[in-house]
């Protein structure tokens, strides 16, 4: 899957662009600058091997993420160490180092914001579903909608304007504290966008959990339970809820996965220097290698986490063990 998506990537950046008309020297006028004279950037497109075939030029590219690779700008040759997802066209810098120190940021937001929507939309679903028609299973259902239905970058500024500047309980934006740093400081920084992001995803959970516990609920292995004389606590935990929870555990691990790769928009909201504010500004500057190394990154955290869902099926549900 990750070669495949490294092929799709290479050729919406290379493939693509020829196919509307752009030239090798047009692709290499992005490395060596706009200032540069035809016959530099013509220099440029052969010791980039943009002039060799599209395969020879994939295999380069992939090579320089397992092995590294050389680069030859024209004064020197420098050396990008494996996982090289190129240099920079802003900075001349790697951007695989540039990815790992935004990181840690993306994954502390997504990590804590995970914990809560998960907790918080499974609670809300399995005692709507418990009441169903009751008044805290409309008031439930009807904030679950409305946080599914308005956007981060709505949610985000009204949650700055009344936490952050108006009651001062919470962090501005655009402050980020390493966790090993202080911990307390880490959490108190990032607490308004966990908010923010689990009110989103917490709404369609609830959801979500809701309508898997009510057709749970009324399968005849549970009535089963229940004429065994198990208490309603575990009929419902052990029996309702792990029932309930193999579609749950699917989207969580496409959520994770990708906001792992980058909360775009929480992330530029409130301006936290993780991957998403990352991607947001190579993509203002047309950086081409940034872009490319965001995606291929984020790729991974997708496909590790469906195989960690795929293996974790077994453990919350019996019923797709293997014997």
């Amino acid at each position: 899957m990750l070669s495949i998506v490294s092929i799709i990537t290479f050729a919406i950046f290379f493939l693509v662009p020829r196919l509307a008309g752009a030239t090798s020297e047009d692709l290499a006028a992005r490395y060596v600058g706009r200032t540069a004279s035809a016959e530099q950037v013509k220099v440029a497109a052969e010791k980039l091997g943009f002039n060799d075939p599209l395969v020879v030029q994939y295999g380069r590219f992939a090579k320089g993420i397992v092995a590294g690779a050389d680069y030859d700008y024209g004064p020197g040759v420098e050396h990008c160490p494996a996982p090289c997802f190129g240099y920079s066209f802003l900075t001349r810098l790697p951007v695989w180092p540039d990815l790992l120190d935004r990181l840690p940021v993306t994954v502390s937001l997504a990590i804590g914001a995970a914990l809560i929507w998960v907790i918080a939309g499974v609670a809300t679903g399995v005692l709507s579903a418990l009441r169903r028609g009751s008044f805290f299973d409309r008031a439930a259902m009807g904030i679950a909608l409305a946080g599914v239905s308005l956007p981060i970058f709505f949610t985000g500024i009204v949650s700055l304007v009344v936490f952050s500047y108006g009651l001062h309980i919470t962090a501005p934006g655009n402050t980020y504290t390493p966790f090993l740093d202080n911990p307390a400081t880490w959490a108190y920084n990032l607490l308004l966008p966990w908010i923010t992001l689990a009110f989103l995803y917490a709404a369609g959970y609830a959801r979500l959990t809701r309508a898997g516990m009510l057709e749970t609920m009324g399968e005849d292995y549970i009535r089963t339970a229940r004429a065994k004389g198990l208490p309603e606590r575990v009929v419902v935990a052990k029996h309702g809820l792990r029932g309930a929870l193999t579609p749950i555990l699917t989207i969580f691990g496409l959520d994770l996965g990708l906001l792992l790769g980058g909360a775009v928009l929480t992330e530029s909201t409130y301006s936290l220097p993780g991957m998403g504010k990352y991607a947001i500004d190579a993509i203002g500057h047309q950086d081409l290698p940034q872009v490319m190394g965001v995606t291929l990154v984020a790729a991974f955290f997708v496909v590790f986490a469906n195989l960690v869902v795929d293996l974790l099926y077994a453990v919350v549900d019996p019923r797709v063990r293997l014997v």
